[in-house]
């Protein structure tokens, strides 16, 4: 596939993650506090779509790996939402099987697989160990927000949320810089100033409870 295509794939799909945290962002400045709302888990489960089939066109498995992590994540919070029942059976079925049908396609061929992702000249070993680091802290975030929203009974976007996606971005950010990866360093770059602003927004709303209390 021609390198014009993979990349607006790629654009598109950190559109869809940028529109996320830009609507989370003016809806938290609105409400004076940070708010987790059905669109943020709607686009947050478009992007990671095609920014899978994006790692896989670029033979990039970091990439591949973190979203792999984080889509039922996804799913979970449009359940918790209330939008998971409105989505009739079939396209169900399909976002389910999505990630094993993907699998089933990797595993297929495994000496191809291991020779695309782990023997790729364009991404060394060293390069491939760092890149996937900073896609697993960047996931890890929605492990977190999972467990704290589980723990809740509902769908929130705490603190940790906002620190682990710093950290992870600034490596992402890094790793894009050395594969020369326009579409990751625009992408998580945009993030960075959002998750900042949200940390803002919940330092003075957890001080506003405090005194109410």
């Amino acid at each position: 596939m021609n390198t014009f295509l993979t990349l607006s794939i790629g654009f598109l799909a950190q559109l869809f993650f940028s529109a996320r945290i830009l609507v989370q962002w003016i809806l938290s400045e609105r409400a004076k506090r940070v708010v987790s709302p059905s669109i943020f888990w709607i686009l947050s489960l478009a992007g990671s779509f095609l920014l899978c089939l994006y790692g896989w066109l670029r033979d990039d498995f970091s990439i591949i790996l973190g979203q792999f992590i984080s889509y039922y994540i996804y799913l979970w919070n449009l359940k918790e939402k209330g939008i998971w029942r409105k989505i009739p059976a079939l396209i169900k079925g399909i976002f389910l099987m999505m990630p094993a049908v993907a699998a089933t396609f990797m595993v297929h061929d495994a000496e191809t697989f291991i020779n695309d992702f782990f023997k790729n000249d364009d991404v060394p070993l060293w390069l491939l160990i760092f890149g996937s680091t900073g896609q697993i802290i960047f996931t890890l975030r929605f492990v977190y927000q999972w467990i704290y929203s589980f723990r809740s009974k509902q769908s929130v976007l705490p603190a940790g949320f906002w620190i682990i996606s710093l950290l992870g971005s600034s490596i992402i950010v890094t790793y894009g810089a050395i594969r020369l990866d326009p579409v990751l360093i625009l992408g998580q770059s945009f993030g960075v100033v959002a998750y900042i602003r949200n940390l803002y927004i919940w330092y003075h709303q957890s001080k506003s409870t405090d005194h109410e209390n």
